[in-house]
């Protein structure tokens, strides 16, 4: 691949070990090439704007002069490009990776304290694939996603949806929503929208262990819903929504007229754990024409058979649209395979949620 046509990555990192560490990894892969390095925000931009803008940008958010959040903030705002955050996973740094993602990153990759070289080279391949989404995605959607208005206008009727077909004998419904990529700020956006009074939301979002906990928690102050992290047997209930720890797969059950959600390890299906696709099933199967199925956006196809199953078990299904996704590869593929009854922008999401609580 030519020089010209790599995808130019610079990294910001105080630690020289660090930075050498990335950059080695990453120009492993002939489609990247690191254009630079700094060990602060300020260098950085200095940097930058007297050479050539990165398509994207890894960064770390504890450094000195400067923290990363308050660097993610301002470029968002003076020139926005595709941000990866590479953090330590700590309680404290999921929190502050969270704040960052809010800010507008498009993905974080996880950096162990200890042994990070062999960490990285065994996640080389998975590394690289996270940069050329990053470098894929809208961040201008991003920005959009924050910029939505605080309340829902009356949703307008909804095009007629497939035919139910099949019967099940409680009336109780669920939704269960899958997003990736861009997918933090999406949900955010949407769940803070949203009444108290909808039914139960499953949620699968690609994060990392002890991330979700902390995403969980931040989503609960802001919405009139109640949001946490799931906890095995755990009863889904109107009003609550319950995300998908991080490195566990979440799937519905129905107890009588009850749903609850079962909490389990397992091998990464679609090289994701939790999977959108186990979640999506699992509903198909015990919830069928009560259901409403949501894929948001995320890079790859994780969620898109799953989707595919709930329709043809009656449920609803909806599919983000291209032109508001952050990366249009879940979604995409979806509708590829027929799985979206309604094909909707971000903003028109809670609506068609709100009019399923309502039907």
């Amino acid at each position: 691949m030519a020089a010209s046509n790599k995808i130019k990555v610079f990294i910001v990192d105080d630690s020289a070990v660090v930075r050498q560490v990335l950059q080695a990894v990453l120009q492993r892969d002939p489609a990247i090439e690191v254009i630079g390095v700094a060990p602060d925000p300020l260098f950085a931009l200095q940097r930058m704007k007297l050479g050539t803008w990165p398509d994207v940008l890894v960064l770390d958010v504890e450094m000195p002069r400067m923290d990363g959040i308050t660097f993610l903030k301002q470029l968002m705002i003076e020139h926005p490009l595709p941000v990866v955050i590479c953090s330590t996973l700590t309680e404290k740094g999921a929190q502050t990776t969270l704040d960052a993602l809010a800010a507008g990153a498009v993905a974080v990759v996880t950096k162990p304290r200890v042994g990070l070289k062999d960490f990285l080279l065994e996640q080389t391949a998975e590394f690289g694939q996270t940069i050329k989404a990053a470098a894929r995605a809208r961040t201008a959607n991003l920005g959009a996603a924050r910029r939505m208005p605080d309340a829902v206008a009356a949703p307008p009727s909804p095009a007629p949806l497939a035919a139910a077909h099949v019967l099940r004998d409680t009336t109780e419904k669920v939704i269960a929503m899958g997003m990736s990529t861009g997918g933090t700020v999406a949900l955010e956006r949407v769940l803070t929208q949203l009444p108290a009074t909808l039914p139960g939301i499953a949620v699968v979002q690609h994060m990392p262990e002890k991330f979700t906990a902390a995403f969980a928690a931040r989503l609960d102050q802001l919405c009139a819903l109640t949001v946490r992290e799931a906890r095995d047997g755990e009863r889904l209930l109107p009003g609550c929504v319950l995300i998908a720890p991080g490195g566990r797969h979440m799937q519905l059950r129905r107890s009588g007229a009850q749903y609850h959600v079962e909490v389990r390890d397992g091998p990464p299906v679609n090289r994701h754990r939790p999977s959108v696709d186990v979640l999506f099933r699992s509903v198909a199967q015990c919830a069928g024409r009560n259901a409403l199925g949501i894929i948001l956006t995320g890079m790859g196809d994780d969620g898109a058979r799953g989707l595919k199953d709930m329709r043809d078990a009656g449920a609803r299904t909806v599919a983000q649209d291209e032109a508001s996704s952050v990366v249009f590869g879940m979604p995409k593929e979806a509708i590829r395979l027929g799985a979206a009854d309604r094909v909707l922008a971000l903003g028109d999401v809670p609506g068609a949620m709100i009019d399923f609580g309502r039907g």
